[in-house]
């Protein structure tokens, strides 16, 4: 049995951390919001320590650099913004149910709790045949090389078939007007 992480430590403090791979899902989730850096940390430190981590704001730098690396698996969080993105939980979602009963028997719509990392670890494992791995394959496939004029033509139907559809992240000039205005009312301005 692997021993996953349960709790983070922080200055002789004991956190729990809500381990369960729905939570952060919607971490990720979160993440990818459109809401301020301010916001997105603190409903991460939230989401994964509950009032205990919200209330103690002297701790919320370390808190947030725990659960960034707890979201992460453990590893050093790389941020690659030139790597195409191939897989994304919410637009994949039904890919990735169908796969985990593919390959391991396990129905996601009933499974109430499993770790994040073991989640994780589970999802990179799929197979080959897995739904959501063949999906990814015909995502990163180059099609510049392929010579024939059909044969490429069919890559691209299958390759706009199953595309990511595109999250908008940029924030309109209200959203940055308001987000600004919220950071000087929070500093008494």
């Amino acid at each position: 049995m692997i021993n996953y992480p349960q709790y983070a430590k922080v200055k002789n403090k004991k956190y729990k951390i809500n381990t369960n791979y729905k939570v952060a899902l919607k971490c990720e989730e979160v993440s990818q919001s459109n809401v301020s850096e301010e916001e997105r940390a603190l409903a991460l430190i939230y989401l994964l320590f509950g009032d205990e981590g919200l209330h103690d704001s002297e701790n919320w730098d370390d808190l947030l650099q725990i659960a960034l690396k707890y979201l992460s698996c453990g590893k050093e969080s790389k941020e690659d913004s030139e790597k195409e993105v191939n897989m994304d939980f919410e637009q994949d979602w039904e890919y990735i149910r169908t796969s985990f009963f593919y390959d391991y028997h396990i129905r996601l719509t009933k499974k109430t709790y499993m770790h994040w990392w073991e989640f994780h670890s589970l999802l990179c494992g799929l197979s080959e045949n897995s739904v959501l791995n063949r999906v990814r394959f015909v995502r990163d496939y180059d099609i510049s090389k392929i010579k024939d004029s059909n044969e490429r033509a069919k890559w691209i139907k299958q390759k706009e078939q199953v595309a990511l559809n595109q999250k908008q992240t940029a924030k309109t000039l209200e959203e940055k007007r308001l987000d600004e205005l919220f950071e000087r009312q929070l500093k008494g301005g």
